[in-house]
């Protein structure tokens, strides 16, 4: 009757123990759990920081590009109408150069009026104007063309200044790129250290609770 007892006891001991085994293996796989969602969540929050202060870089640097083109943009447009304007007022020729014929026929034109030979004066001057005229498009043509390639020159000139600022930028941004993915591959590498490093130790834990469980009294 007494070994019955004692068996029981022990029974009940044995189960105790199991119990107590099985409840601090739960409480150890639950602590480990809960460190392991506390490195992810860590990792997530820095993960969105960091995307959140790049990405305000990126918005910053195109603000501040899009203001540089913008300006030079505006003084390239003022300076080419001011130049456009120079060059109508100073391109030489300024004014038509009249050939001698014309002017000749301007004289013949006003001797032959004060002589009071008025139908040879408007004969004379029909002829004088289509002279006049066709000269006055030579002029005008060849001063448009001068003009024209100057201008052009001009243009270019901006166009250069612009590419120049454009590669500026894009230079700028192909940088701030390359920044911002080495940052992030530093980041995850950091990351994936702590937690191969925590995993490790979860498991020299475990295996120290699998070898070693509480033993009876």
């Amino acid at each position: 009757h007494r070994y019955e007892e004692a068996e029981q006891c022990r029974a009940r001991l044995e189960q105790l123990k199991m119990h107590e085994e099985s409840r601090r293996r739960e409480d150890l796989r639950k602590q480990q759990l809960k460190e392991r969602l506390s490195v992810e969540q860590a990792h997530m929050q820095e993960l969105q920081e960091f995307n959140e202060m790049w990405d305000r870089k990126a918005a910053e640097f195109k603000a501040h590009a899009d203001n540089l083109q913008g300006t030079l943009a505006e003084r390239h447009k003022r300076e080419h109408q001011a130049y456009l304007d120079k060059l109508r007022r100073e391109t030489e020729p300024r004014t038509p150069r009249w050939s001698k014929d014309l002017l000749n026929l301007r004289k013949i034109q006003e001797t032959l009026a004060k002589m009071k030979k008025y139908a040879e004066a408007e004969k004379t001057k029909l002829q004088a104007d289509r002279v006049e005229a066709q000269e006055h498009a030579q002029w005008k043509e060849k001063r448009e063309g001068r003009i024209a390639a100057l201008e052009e020159q001009f243009l270019h000139k901006q166009q250069l200044e612009m590419g120049g600022l454009m590669k500026r930028i894009n230079g700028g941004r192909a940088e701030q790129k390359q920044a911002r993915k080495a940052e992030l591959e530093r980041l995850l590498q950091r990351y994936h250290n702590v937690k191969t490093q925590m995993e490790t130790q979860q498991r020299i834990i475990q295996q120290r609770v699998e070898k070693y469980p509480i033993v009876a009294s």
